[in-house]
């Protein structure tokens, strides 16, 4: 079969290898072999043996022809297939040689374009893999490998290389871009930046010096531009300020939000849509003349916000591609300006009223304000206080006119003073000056610079509390002196102030108390010390307890260690409460035994009353009889009496009349005493009174011989008395007084009127009352021999003093050893119509019926 030799498949083979040939050139080659083959198949039919062509032969024959032409049609297909395949693979082929040929022209631009710009590049297929580093290494001078290239430290700055480092890391871990400007140990500017591309991360790192170090600058500038200008746009949306800005026909091209809430549109884009203006057009049309002039506008103007009147300090400037403004609501300062204004003022004539002298300079020292009371404090003309001295001035003046304290070194002072210029806080000194006077000046400086001084005249102020120091030094040393515990408790119940007596009084430790503890803790302390604990209930509702009015109380304490202490609270103004503790144990056993004694003694001097009561009752009527049938005798109505039985008879009747006297006496005092004595007032002649009571001692004057000399002043008249009491009165006191007279004497009974009084005198020349007998002369049954010739039972000048008592009157002696003594009882006119009578022992006072 040569149809199938290896020349056959040459032109194929050749073919194949051909390129650039189409679809229809191997549809023709094709067919040319098939036909190749048919006339082959013929050319072996017609060489068969003739005797051959029988009907067997010729169908094996048909078989080996069919056969064959189904070979050679499936070889025919096969063969299409592989032209196919090959024709297509030749293709691609072509396509990636093409695209690499593409790819390595870009390559070889890419890498001319990397040569021709000082700079480094860095790719990463994946984070983990290892960078393909290329470029220009002398960027990173000082750089030994390119991989060195990846430590940044070492041809940066730390601070840059920390920056490069972790940008590259986010670069690397999520992909973020980044641009970085640095400067290269060398002094060389780059430009770092860092993106992902197709998976893959690269970074560059580039000489930015000269033309594009200036681009880079000028993008530096831009993006700070643009980023303070984003700051501002969204500092002024969020401020109270109304922030505006128009295109070069004044048109409104932006607006923030208050602006927009100020024109009471939807937002700032509607406000801009709406072209709505804050301000009425006149102001829009001043607005414009101003900018087209000056370039700048600025005025407080008002507009119309929310339906109110408001006002605003408002500045719009020119800018390069039309104009900008804003407005600040001013509305409240305008408010609050007007109100201090008005303040001022008023603050003005306030200080002008004031008794303080005030004086205020500005921060350049001079004087911008006074009140009247300043310059008249320093005596300094207003003439010149108008010219706004400086301070320095002024204290020069008040130095030179001696009204400023003593100082050794005025100078250092006056600068010391200066400091108060420059001093944060105020400060307060005083200031003695020579005319006594001392000053308290308050230096304060003042927010806007300068100094404010406050003078005030403390003088007295300083001498009081100077006072209440001493004073109060006085009071703690005379409390700690004090024999008495006391203890001062606040309105609180807590304790204020305690001696230290107290403290010991009640076993109490003074640390204890110096802590100031409440009542009801002293009160659990003390209570197991008192006899009756319920005692200080009565103390803790003084010093606790809401009264209406308060009042003091006092209390007795008895303790259980035999101790008695007077207790005694005081309320004090502050609402504080003073108590006192005494210790009267010796006071209170003595007391007990002077009222044990007292009471004996009343019980002593009831029975002695009662005795005398009875006794001077049952022997005044035996002592009548006696004195009766002694007369009786003597007259002889029973018989002669010879001379003795006479005399006798006379010494019986004397002593009787002398017993009866002090029977009468002792009577007249036990009425006295209890309060029986009944004086029948009735008018009594002075001088009748005076010699009956002459008459009653003739006999004892004539004894003794010894001369009575009455005086009788004119108009002494009458007098409203108990005439028989009176006589009584001046008969005692003649007694007394004939009784301590030497013979020879005189004894001189005298009487005057004086005013609405009776003044009786009954004077002698005896030999006086020494100086410690005068002070009982009075008392009953006190008896002063002292030269006497009669010793009675000291009841004379007992009822003298009593009687003239009763009567209202008053006694009075004068006396001196040698002298004599002189014995005054003064009447009234008209006596009262009750008289105490009562004796300090005790006796019931003595009320005696009047009678006419």
């Amino acid at each position: 079969m040569p149809g199938f030799s290896a020349e056959g498949f040459a032109g194929p083979a050749k073919w194949t290898g051909a390129r650039g040939w189409g679809r229809a050139a191997a549809a023709a080659e094709l067919s040319l072999l098939l036909f190749a083959a048919d006339a082959r198949a013929d050319e072996a039919l017609r060489g068969v043996d003739a005797p051959l062509a029988t009907s067997a032969g010729l169908a094996s024959i048909q078989a080996a022809v069919i056969g064959m032409a189904v070979l050679i049609v499936a070889f025919a297909a096969m063969a299409l297939f592989h032209l196919a395949s090959r024709r297509a693979w030749a293709r691609r082929v072509g396509e990636m040689e093409a695209e690499l040929a593409g790819a390595a022209a870009r390559v070889d631009r890419a890498a001319l374009i990397v040569r021709s710009d000082p700079q480094i590049v860095i790719a990463w297929d994946r984070p983990d893999a290892e960078p393909s580093i290329e470029g220009d290494f002398t960027v990173v001078a000082g750089a030994p490998a390119p991989r060195s290239v990846l430590s940044f430290a070492l041809w940066l700055e730390p601070e840059t290389a920390a920056r490069v480092e972790e940008a590259v890391s986010r670069l690397l871990t999520r992909g973020e871009a980044f641009c970085l400007p640095a400067v290269s140990l060398r002094g060389r500017h780059l430009e770092i930046g860092g993106r992902p591309v197709s998976g893959s991360a690269v970074v560059r790192v580039r000489d930015v010096s000269g033309d594009r170090l200036e681009a880079t600058r000028m993008r530096e500038k831009v993006a700070e531009t643009e980023a303070s200008t984003n700051a501002a746009k969204l500092a002024l949306a969020e401020a109270a300020i109304l922030a505006w800005g128009r295109d070069s026909d004044g048109r409104l091209v932006w607006c923030n939000a208050p602006y927009a809430r100020a024109v009471e549109a939807a937002d700032e884009n509607a406000a801009v849509d709406q072209s709505a203006e804050l301000f009425d057009p006149g102001l829009r049309r001043e607005a414009a003349t101003a900018l087209g002039q000056t370039g700048i506008w600025r005025r407080r103007a008002g507009a119309v916000v929310g339906g109110e009147r408001r006002t605003f300090e408002v500045a719009e400037v020119v800018s390069a591609n039309g104009a900008a403004g804003v407005a600040y609501d001013v509305s409240e300062a305008a408010s609050l300006k007007a109100q201090m204004e008005r303040n001022d003022d008023d603050y003005s004539r306030m200080i002008d009223r004031l008794s303080t002298a005030v004086a205020i300079f500005d921060k350049s020292k001079r004087l911008t304000f006074y009140n009247p009371a300043y310059a008249q404090m320093w005596s300094l003309e207003p003439a010149f206080l108008e010219t706004h001295p400086t301070d320095g001035e002024i204290l020069d003046r008040l130095r030179t006119k001696r009204q400023l304290p003593e100082q050794a070194d005025f100078r250092a002072w006056k600068t010391q003073l200066m400091e108060a210029y420059q001093a944060p806080d105020p400060s307060e000194t005083v200031w003695y000056l020579p005319d006594g006077r001392a000053l308290r000046v308050v230096t304060s400086p003042n927010p806007k610079g300068g100094v404010t001084y406050l003078y005030d005249d403390a003088t007295q102020s300083y001498a009081l509390a100077s006072q209440v120091t001493a004073l109060t030094h006085v009071q703690g040393e005379t409390l700690d002196a004090l024999k008495e515990g006391v203890a001062v408790f606040g309105a609180d119940g807590r304790m204020k102030l305690f001696n230290p007596v107290f403290a010991e009084m009640w076993g109490i430790d003074p640390a204890r108390l110096a802590d100031h503890p409440h009542i009801d803790a002293i009160i659990e302390g003390c209570r197991a010390l008192c006899r009756e604990p319920a005692s200080w209930d009565g103390l803790r509702g003084v010093v606790v307890g809401l009264h209406e009015h308060r009042a003091s109380l006092s209390a007795r304490i008895e303790r259980v260690d035999n101790l008695t202490l007077e207790c005694a609270t005081l309320p004090l103004p502050d609402g504080a409460t003073l108590l006192t503790f005494l210790d009267v144990t010796a006071s209170a056993n003595v007391q007990r035994a002077l009222t044990e004694r007292n009471e004996a003694l009343v019980a002593a001097e009831k029975l002695r009353n009662d005795f005398v009561n009875h006794v001077s009752y049952e022997l005044r009527t035996p002592l009548t009889n006696i004195i009766g049938f002694t007369q009786l005798l003597a007259a002889g109505g029973v018989g002669p009496l010879n001379p003795k039985q006479l005399e006798y008879a006379g010494f019986i009747t004397n002593s009787s009349h002398a017993l009866l006297a002090i029977i009468d006496d002792i009577l007249d005092l036990a009425s006295i005493d209890a309060g029986a004595l009944e004086l029948r007032v009735e008018p009594v002649d002075v001088a009748e009174a005076m010699r009956a009571a002459a008459a009653g001692v003739q006999d004892r004057l004539d004894e003794a011989s010894i001369e009575l000399r009455m005086v009788i002043t004119d108009g002494v008249g009458a007098f409203a008395a108990d005439g028989r009491r009176v006589r009584q009165v001046l008969f005692n006191l003649l007694s007394n007084a004939i009784n301590y007279s030497e013979p020879g004497q005189t004894v001189t009974l005298a009487a005057m009127r004086r005013t609405d009084e009776i003044v009786f005198k009954v004077s002698d020349r005896g030999r006086g009352i020494p100086s410690e007998m005068i002070d009982r002369v009075f008392d009953r049954f006190e008896t002063f021999p002292n030269g006497s010739r009669h010793r009675g039972p000291g009841l004379g000048l007992s009822i003298v003093k009593a009687m003239v008592e009763l009567h209202g009157g008053r006694v009075l002696i004068d006396t001196a050893p040698g002298e004599g003594t002189t014995v005054t009882c003064i009447f009234p006119v008209e006596p009262a119509m009750t008289v105490a009578g009562a004796e300090d022992s005790g006796r019931a006072a003595a009320k005696p019926t009047m009678a006419r």
